[in-house]
């Protein structure tokens, strides 16, 4: 949060709506002139937030693996980190529309991915289905396998596209947060 004076500059969207001057002691009130609105980042920075398509998979899955690493994820939880993501990325580019977009950033507990794309969605059923894929399967793994590779996982789908978040945590001994927004 920055400190640029007595009032609280935590921004949300709630209050970008709102045409309050002020917010003092938890209390909007509309003195003085409207102020131009401005986003205030609270959070760090994203560690890694590209645009893709197939083209670049293979360059972006390399460029993912040493931001993972930096954040501090090692030996098989960053490899298993990597492929979680980069199963993620190859759906977006499968079925996902052909293109996608990949943000990363860390927590003080967690290392998080998003992988967002613009295709149709994921059918109620597929996203129902939690079992492992027969062995024999050609397709149908990379869902399975990011849920299994990763600590948390979420998945938003419909008509407009698809985001799944998934996260691993630093230290594997510690228990999952409850939220890791």
């Amino acid at each position: 949060m920055s400190d640029a004076g007595a009032h609280d500059t935590t921004y949300c969207e709630k209050a970008a709506k709102c045409p309050y001057d002020e917010v003092r002691d938890g209390v909007m009130t509309d003195a003085g002139s409207p102020r131009p609105r401005t986003v205030v980042p609270i959070d760090a920075p994203p560690l890694l937030a590209e645009r893709f398509d197939r083209s670049q998979v293979t360059g972006l899955r390399h460029s993912l693996a040493s931001c993972v690493e930096a954040a501090g994820l090692k030996g098989q939880r960053l490899d298993d980190f990597v492929l979680a993501v980069n199963e993620l990325i190859t759906n977006a580019v499968r079925h996902g529309g052909g293109a996608g977009q990949v943000r990363l950033w860390v927590t003080d507990e967690m290392v998080l991915c998003e992988v967002s794309d613009g295709g149709g969605g994921i059918g109620p059923d597929r996203l129902a289905n939690h079992d492992r894929p027969a062995p024999d399967t050609a397709g149908g793994w990379g869902l399975w396998l990011a849920e299994q590779l990763s600590d948390t996982m979420t998945v938003t789908t419909g008509a407009e596209g698809t985001v799944v978040s998934i996260g691993a945590m630093l230290d594997p001994s510690a228990a999952v947060p409850e939220s890791v927004e």
